[in-house]
C-alpha cells in the first residue's frame, strides 16, 4: 500500500513519503554523518526520527525537505549533547587516515558552523538551500561559514580553507 502525505496544503502537491524516503534519506544520512563527526549511530538514529517526525505532520508542511533536514540536524544536535555528557565513543564509520584531522576540527566548530560547512561543502548545497535547510537566514549562514573556514584554516594549518 502506498503511503502518500499532502504537504503544503495552499499549493496542493502531493508527495509518496516512501519515494521521499528513496530520494532524500541517503543524502540526509550522510550529511548526518558527517555532521556528527562519523557517528553513523547517531546520524542513522536522527535520520529515522526526522522521516517519523514527517509521517505525523506531513500534510501541514510546505517544504518537506527543508523540514527534514532541521528536524535531523536538531535530532543529532540532542545525541551529540548527550553523547559529550557521557564517555567519549569510538568513531564506528571507518575512515582514511588523511581525514581523521578533517574530522577533527571540524569537531571544535560550532554545531552551527558544523551543519553549515557540511551542507554547503559535502552536500554541495547553495547557501539559500542551507539557510532552508537549517531554518535560518541567508546571512547568518555566511556568517557561520566564514567563521568555520577561519576557524579551521587555525585548526589545520592552512592559508586558505575553501
Amino acid at each position: 500500500m502506498e503511503r502518500e502525505a499532502r504537504i503544503g496544503e495552499a499549493s496542493g502537491p502531493t508527495v509518496d513519503l516512501d519515494q521521499l524516503f528513496r530520494a532524500e534519506g541517503d543524502g540526509l544520512f550522510r550529511a548526518l554523518c558527517a555532521f556528527t563527526g562519523g557517528r553513523a549511530d547517531i546520524a542513522e538514529e536522527a535520520t529515522a526520527e526526522a522521516f517519523a517526525r514527517l509521517a505525523a505532520y506531513a500534510g501541514t508542511l510546505h517544504d518537506p525537505v527543508a523540514w527534514l533536514y532541521r528536524v535531523g540536524f536538531r535530532a543529532a544536535i540532542d545525541e551529540v549533547r548527550k553523547d559529550a555528557r557521557s564517555a567519549p565513543a569510538e568513531d564506528d564509520v571507518t575512515m582514511p587516515i588523511e581525514l581523521h584531522g578533517l574530522m577533527d576540527a571540524l569537531r571544535e566548530l560550532s554545531l552551527n558552523q558544523r551543519a553549515a560547512v557540511v551542507l554547503r561543502h559535502v552536500h554541495g548545497l547553495e547557501t539559500a538551500e542551507v539557510a532552508d535547510r537549517m531554518g535560518i537566514a541567508r546571512p547568518t549562514v555566511r556568517v557561520h561559514l566564514h567563521r568555520a573556514r577561519k576557524r579551521l584554516a587555525d585548526l589545520l594549518g592552512n592559508e586558505e580553507v575553501e
